[in-house]
This record gives structure tokens, sequence and C-alpha cells, in this order.
């Protein structure tokens, strides 16, 4: 089905270098999951091969790839183990939209691609348990206060994903004499930044994703990188779509444990395999209806995206994006155990991992709540406008 999204060269080779880590990625899932362990190794693959550096311009040393280039080798790292898939998602989309909408000057643009080349790995460290989901709009608990000549900062991010690869935290801070919200390009080795490990979740174990200390945190004036005076979420950034992608990735995965599953088992109550069974294949067909309207709501609007002149036009299909292909990803892992049955339930079968993992999806940005009222209110207002020019 995903062949029908390839569009280029370029993302069909990429897509042959990523399949040759699948069977490495998936024998890691199991012990990932088990043990609550960051998937270092399949981390620092995606390093060495260039991964990371693909959304950098080209102009600073990366490959330029959009949204939808993303999108499909993201879903495609997921399906082999949602951990990595949506902790390296992070690093991607950050990269991304720091680059394409020039969020920092052009000194430390340059500065930070060439880290990037060079392995580092970013993610933004933003929510708090105070404050719930920055894209609610919550004042950051955390606060920098300017000290002969330098920024001290204190406070405490939860949820910080890929924490332990991580070699910048991208961090939000209160600025009371900006009155914004300024982000600081912190370095894991800076004095007074440490990790507590407290991430002990049943969803999406591997990612680490404990909590970020700044204990007096002294940074310089470099350091602040950028300046928000309003909320990030009321910004249009395709490159959210990372999340999307990881939860159909999950999806796919599920689908295709199932129909294995079908074709092989085979119980002495019946002639062939449960395949042939119309109950089956109502749910197999389910499935395959679910994927392919999510998939293709996905990849279209990140192709709307990534058009300049198409990108203006779009208001609320991100939120909608990513609200479609959660809930259909929990409805096709849901379809897959009832094709399992009960062996969906054994701790050996990946189904029940992947059931804990595609929950995650409800919990990131934006939230299910958030979307339903903006597509509402979009509504209404458009039909007041309309009211008002028959007027």
């Amino acid at each position: 089905m995903k062949d029908l999204f390839i569009k280029n060269d370029v993302q069909k080779q990429w897509l042959e270098k990523l399949y040759k880590k699948e069977a490495k990625f998936r024998s890691r899932s199991a012990e990932t999951d088990e043990q609550a362990k960051f998937p270092m190794e399949n981390i620092q693959e995606l390093v060495r091969m260039g991964y990371t550096s693909l959304t950098l311009p080209k102009e600073y040393g990366g490959e330029g790839l959009r949204v939808y280039d993303m999108v499909l080798f993201q879903e495609t790292i997921a399906s082999f183990d949602a951990a990595t898939g949506l902790s390296i998602g992070w690093h991607m989309g950050t990269t991304g939209e720091l680059y394409e909408k020039k969020l920092w000057s052009e000194d430390r643009l340059n500065f930070f691609a060439k880290e990037v080349l060079d392995g580092a790995l970013v993610n933004r460290a933003v929510s708090e348990a105070q404050t719930g989901s920055p894209t609610r709009g919550g004042r950051p608990g955390t606060t920098a206060v300017k000290k002969d000549g330098r920024w001290v900062i204190n406070g405490r991010k939860n949820f910080t994903t890929m924490s332990p690869a991580l070699t910048y935290f991208l961090t939000s801070a209160w600025i009371e004499e900006k009155e914004a919200i300024g982000f600081f390009l912190l370095h894991k080795d800076t004095v007074g930044l440490s990790i507590e490990e407290t991430w002990d979740v049943i969803s999406m174990r591997g990612t680490e994703s404990h909590d970020l200390i700044l204990d007096n945190v002294i940074a310089d004036e470099s350091m602040l990188v950028e300046i928000n005076d309003g909320p990030r979420g009321n910004k249009i950034n395709g490159w959210v779509l990372h999340i999307s992608a990881c939860y159909l990735g999950i999806a796919q995965a599920a689908r295709d444990y199932a129909i294995q599953f079908a074709n092989e088992h085979s119980p002495n109550s019946i002639k062939g395999t449960i395949s042939e069974l119309p109950n089956v294949q109502r749910l197999l067909g389910e499935i395959e209806l679910e994927l392919m309207r999510a998939r293709h709501f996905l990849y279209n609007v990140a192709e709307a995206y990534d058009d300049v002149n198409r990108r203006p036009l779009i208001a609320n299909e991100l939120g909608a994006v990513k609200h479609t292909v959660t809930n259909s990803a929990l409805s096709i892992v849901d379809k897959a155990m009832r094709v399992a049955g009960a062996k969906s339930l054994q701790r050996s079968n990946p189904l029940q991992r992947y059931y804990r993992d595609v929950r995650a999806g409800l919990h990131n940005p934006p939230m299910d709540d958030m979307t339903i009222q903006k597509l509402a209110l979009a509504a209404i207002e458009q039909e007041k406008k309309k009211a008002e020019n028959v007027k």
C-alpha cells in the first residue's frame, strides 16, 4: 500500500537503507520495552547512516528533505520500533522547523548545523507538571533571570523524550523582563543540568522521557536563541506530523502481524487457516480501510504543507490529521488483537506492546479536545462571515 506514496528516487533509496535495519530494530523491541531501556543502538545507527541530518537544508550541509519525506521515513522506522520512531522523530521535526522558519540568527543556525552533521541530537524541553502541554498556552514555571550579564535558569521539565541520547536541550523558560518565553540551547554537559529518571509508564517505555532538572544553570546571551510572545501551539508547523507518522507506523506493524497470523493459524476445528473465515476477513478488510483512510489524509496534508502556495490555506488540518491517525491506529490495533484472539495478550506477543504504545498518541499534542473545538469554532466563524456578507 505504501508504494503508492513513494514519489522519487531519493525516497526510494532511503527507504531501501532503512529496510536494511528492519530486522535489527525489530529484534531489539521486546527488550527495549521489557526493560524500559532506551534503544541507543538504533539511534546510533541512524546517526551513522546520516539520517539525522536529512532535514537540514542543502546550504547547511544536509539533504533539504521536506515534511512529506520525513513522514514517509518516520512511519517506516516506527513500524520497526515505536520508541525509536517517536524519539528520533522529535529531533527530525525540531531540526526541520528551525531551519524552515529560520527561528534563530544565521550565526546560531550555522553553528548548530555543524553540530548536527557531527551527530548532535536535539529535542525541545517544554512540558511541565504544573502547566501541562505547552500547546495550551501555559506560562512555564521554569525561569531565566539576568544576573551579571548572564542568564540563571531554574526549573524542571517532564516528558523529555530521548533524554539519554540528547546532545542539546532546547529549553523554554519565562523571562520576566521580556514578558515572554525564551528558548535556551543547553548542552547536556552544562553545569546544573541533570536528568532525573522518572519515566515509569506502560506506553513508549523505551523513550526514557525523563525529567530535566535545571538548578542554577548559567547561560550566556548566545544560548538564548528564540523569543516567543505567544503560545507555540497557535503557529502552523507541519513538522509535528512526525507524531502522526509514528502511530501510523505502529498500526502498520499490527496489521502486518494480523495478516501473517491469519494466514498461518489453522485450528483443527476448521479446514485451512482462519484467513478464510468471513468474520476474520471482515476485520482484516476494516483494518485495510482504516489504514488507507489515515495514510491518505496524512500524506495529503504533508504534501500541501510542503507546497508554499497551499501552505497558507492550512488551518486546522494538522490537528485533524493527528486526531484521525491516532484514533484510527487505536482501532487498527484493537482489530488486529481480535484477529489473534487471546494470544495477543501474551507478553511474548508484539500486539500487546503495540496496544500499549499506540495509546501514548492520545497524550501527544495536539490533544483531541482542542482539535475538535478548533474545528467547531472555525466552522461557526465561517458561517458568521457568510451571513455578514449576505447582509
